[in-house]
């Protein structure tokens, strides 16, 4: 594959194994309060063609022969591994690339994924679920809403940020209270009893908000994620006679890049030079929308200034690759920018936040809590016969200084970075909203109280009904879907 294909479909993705911990896979989960056992169908995995070259080892043969040519860290796979030990590829790659991981530089970013499923997602966001972005809430014992996308079925049944989500069930009659769920199978069994992730699976949801407790019955349909909300994603904040732009960018997609171009435009004519950019969720996405974000941030920038480059192995060094600012039409010259983040702000997040570190300085900071840390990215190979595509972490990202060595998340690279909650009593883009409040302070010149790097770890006190949090838990699931890997928390 030649470079400037690669290049336009190289992702920076979360693992979605962070939380591996709150995963769950398929199977059946056991009784509980509220009726008989819930009985969950697993998500099937694509099935390959069956010829002879869909045959297992010939899967596990190209899984080997992209690594051995492409992965960044070629002295750090493991050698005399047996594929016959293993009954699937993925378990085949996590045992070849064990010791890049174990020194913390792999954490699951290598894997095997269904080519027409990740084609779906990251051409228009195609997607199948609920359409809600969850968090689990330990001390209430219940999963929240951090996000409802607004063409998926949950939202259309009235469930929105802040939501709680107290019980499920598939009927009214075998409702079991997430309480019941963790105490038999661990937050694992919460993903096992909302479903596979496919059209049609319904489920019966016992939420609380502010119109009180009830149940909801809710399809998991196909829908579109929309890569920047029409309610809150891209707006003008004026407060004490100044103007402030707000964009929150949910993936890095290329359905992204028009809406991009669309909020930056309002931004200029508006004469906006002091911006928040909010990742909270964002796990990252394609490389080239990333650089689009930082063409529209670089109207001040000339076409000499190095945004970020991109890095092979050695023995691939011809596919390095500079990417110098271009303005756009749209651009704008930012005076100062709070970037929102947190442990699910990834890749393409952090390529954005790191370039523009070198250009902005103290006039940048990062609001929330530290982001995940991940400078390197994905390529993609295929073996189209069998749905086959290996991900496979080919290439580190830098910025303009050369600095990529963020695996510890960039809080400890930004000097005043600030703490904050992520306040899911109140909407995204809110000017009350705690971490959008911090943000607002740091344009305006107020100092921040509280640096990430010295912010206390636990849980935030309650507000009403609805949990602060100082770090949302994302749920996600042992095998996640394209999406979910871009998207942490989404169901």
């Amino acid at each position: 594959m030649k470079h400037r294909s690669q290049k336009s479909i190289a992702l920076l993705t979360i693992s979605a194994f962070v939380l591996a911990s709150c995963g769950g896979g398929g199977g059946s989960s056991g009784g509980g309060g509220g009726g008989g056992p819930v009985t969950v169908t697993p998500t099937p995995s694509p099935t390959p063609t069956p010829t002879a070259g869909c045959a297992l080892a010939a899967r596990q043969g190209f899984a080997k022969a992209v690594i051995d040519e492409w992965y960044l860290f070629p002295n750090d796979v493991a050698s005399g591994v047996n594929p016959a030990s293993f009954t699937s590829v993925q378990s085949y790659i996590d045992a070849l690339v064990a010791p890049a991981r174990a020194l913390g530089k792999d954490r699951f970013f290598t894997y095997i994924t269904s080519i027409a499923e990740e084609n779906a997602f990251f051409a228009s966001g195609s997607s199948a679920g609920f359409g809600i972005r969850l968090t689990y809430d330990a001390a209430g014992q219940r999963v929240l809403i951090a996000e409802a996308y607004e063409t998926a079925p949950a939202f259309a049944a009235g469930i929105d940020r802040g939501t709680a989500i107290v019980g499920i069930g598939t009927n009214s009659g075998n409702i079991r209270s997430i309480a019941s769920i963790v105490a038999a199978e661990g937050t694992a069994g919460i993903t096992n009893a909302l479903g596979p992730s496919d059209p049609g699976v319904t489920r019966v949801l016992r939420i609380t908000d502010g119109a009180g407790t009830r149940d909801l019955t809710v399809a998991k349909a196909d829908y579109d994620l929309d890569p920047i909300s029409d309610r809150y994603g891209a707006k003008i904040i004026t407060e004490s006679g100044r103007s402030y732009g707000y964009l929150n960018l949910r993936t890095f997609i290329s359905s992204a890049n028009p809406q991009l171009r669309s909020a930056f435009l309002n931004f200029r004519n508006q004469g906006v030079t002091d911006v928040i950019i909010d990742f909270r969720y964002n796990g990252g996405g394609l490389v080239s929308t990333a650089e689009l974000m930082g063409d529209l941030l670089g109207r001040n920038r000339t076409a000499s200034e190095l945004y970020s480059q991109t890095n092979f192995r050695a023995s691939k060094s011809v596919e390095n690759d500079r990417h110098f600012f271009t303005a756009q039409p749209e651009s704008i010259a930012p005076t100062r920018i709070a970037f929102i983040g947190t442990g699910s702000t990834a890749s393409a997040s952090e390529l954005v936040i790191n370039s523009m570190l070198p250009y902005l300085g103290t006039n940048m900071t990062l609001v929330g809590s530290n982001t995940f840390g991940k400078p390197v990215g994905q390529i993609a190979l295929d073996k189209a016969e069998c749905d086959d595509r290996m991900r496979v972490v080919a290439f580190a990202t830098g910025n303009a200084t050369g600095a990529s060595d963020y695996y510890d998340g960039l809080a400890p690279k930004i000097a005043n970075s600030c703490a904050a909650s992520d306040d899911l009593s109140l909407p995204l883009g809110d000017a009350r909203e705690a971490s959008v409040r911090a943000a607002i302070d740091f344009l305006a010149g107020a100092s921040c109280t509280t640096r990430i790097a010295d912010a206390s770890v636990g849980p935030a006190a309650h507000r009403s009904d609805v949990r602060v949090l100082a770090e949302p838990e994302m749920l996600i699931p042992d095998q996640p879907s394209a999406a979910q890997r871009e998207m942490p928390g989404l169901f």
